[in-house]
């Protein structure tokens, strides 16, 4: 995620939304983040007036085109397509918004899930023209199985261009009880689901008289209202070590800290910690935070640890509470979305980048694989994955790491895989 401006996220008063919006190309992902950003005053005069000479604008007569807004890469406005990542913010009395607008074409899933591992929602945008008979596009199916696997809290399912199918009430019934079934086989706990008009703004900030059979609220409220994560206070402490503190050596006092952002939990002054994966231990003399010392710090925080006595701390070591501690191991299995045109290969060594930790990293079998289409996992009788496939993989590393499972410490359940050899990135993974 960009970094953001600490005047921007103060102030909030239902906090800070982090989303993202995914589905299939042309579905109007941008043109709805240009509308939500529109409607809510979050543009200024001399965008509208750029967007408004744009020569790729491809609205008739005097209209905005929204999609221009976020779509800022020459070669997605040629092609009238999103191709990276935009993150725009903006924000409304009750809440405050980051929201990523992500590619649609399957060559570009990997730039979806960048997008979505820090999302607290996820809005799947359906173009009612296209799934008038209920069935649904592949892409709507993927990208609501990396929304599961990434365990986004929040599924907003809007169906889009319901303008152009005359407002049809059994078209969205349709769609509704086809992503139902789709959210079942999922196992996805809970959506919302609504119909609207990007471009046109029916049911995007205000309630539009196309839909009187539409009980819901629009999608700009609904979001106002959706809980956010909290703040890791209530789980374990995980305290990666980023950096190792020392004076230039011209001072008497042996000053030696340990840098790094609390990933979970509250770290206090007095605490006994375990350096892991060593299992060493002390007690925490001082939290440094901004170079002042501080009594607690939380989630979030970035610190500098000044233990008791002098144990073995490197970059790349976890700092946890003894009872508490995150699991040590080599050997384990985890689920991979693969990002390289390069098919994976089980006979390379790759590199494994964990937290602050980077080691060496080989593929000692491929399981599974999640067969979009047919929503299920399927045995991989090949050995490998290749770009923008999904599958299970047991991994062993050259060195220790200290890990939770992805659905219960996010923050420390997560890796990427680097080929050794042209340094892309391979691989998203998910430890189980």
């Amino acid at each position: 995620m960009n970094t953001i401006n600490d005047s921007f996220l103060g102030g909030a008063d239902n906090g800070v939304l982090r989303l993202i919006t995914a589905g299939s190309v042309d579905d109007g992902k941008s043109t709805l983040i240009g509308r939500l950003l529109y409607d809510s005053k979050g543009v200024f005069a001399d965008q509208l007036d750029a967007i408004a000479r744009a020569k790729y604008k491809r609205v008739a007569g005097d209209g905005i085109d929204f999609s221009l807004l976020t779509d800022g890469l020459e070669a997605e406005r040629e092609q009238g397509i999103t191709i990276d990542v935009a993150y725009r913010y903006f924000s409304t009395p009750l809440r405050k918004f980051i929201i990523a607008d992500a590619p649609g074409h399957e060559q570009y899933t990997r730039n979806m899930v960048t997008g979505a591992s820090t999302a607290d929602a996820a809005i799947i945008l359906i173009d009612a023209t296209r799934a008038a008979d209920g069935n649904l596009l592949p892409q709507t199916k993927r990208h609501s199985t990396i929304a599961r696997l990434l365990g986004i809290r929040h599924i907003v399912v809007a169906v889009n261009k319901m303008d152009l199918v005359d407002w049809d009430r059994a078209v969205f019934e349709r769609i509704r009880l086809s992503y139902a079934e789709l959210a079942g086989r999922l196992d996805l706990p809970d959506f919302h689901i609504l119909p609207l008009s990007a471009l046109n703004g029916d049911n995007v900030v205000s309630v539009s008289a196309h839909t009187p059979w539409y009980p819901g609220p629009p999608l700009l409220a609904l979001l106002e209202t959706l809980a956010v994560a909290d703040d890791g206070r209530g789980l374990p402490l995980r305290l990666p070590v980023q950096w190792v503190l020392r004076h230039g050596g011209d001072r008497a006092d042996d000053f030696r800290g340990y840098a790094g952002r609390l990933a979970s939990g509250v770290l206090r002054v007095g605490d006994a910690v375990a350096v892991q994966p060593s299992g060493q231990q002390a007690i925490v003399s001082r939290v440094l935070r901004g170079g002042r010392d501080v009594d607690e710090a939380v989630a979030g925080d970035s610190v500098a640890v000044v233990l008791d006595r002098d144990v073995d701390v490197s970059r790349g070591d976890t700092l946890s509470h003894p009872g508490a501690q995150a699991r040590t191991a080599r050997e384990f299995e985890a689920e991979l979305c693969w990002l390289d045109a390069q098919p994976l290969n089980p006979a390379r060594r790759y590199l494994l980048k964990h937290g602050a930790r980077l080691t060496s990293a080989r593929i000692r079998a491929v399981h599974t694989q999640r067969d979009i289409h047919e929503l299920r996992e399927i045995a991989n009788e090949g050995g490998t994955l290749a770009m923008n496939d999904i599958g299970t993989v047991s991994l062993q590393t050259r060195e220790m790491l200290a890990v939770d499972g992805y659905h219960a410490l996010p923050a420390n359940g997560a890796f990427i895989l680097i080929d050794e050899a042209t340094h892309q990135t391979a691989a998203a993974g998910m430890l189980r």
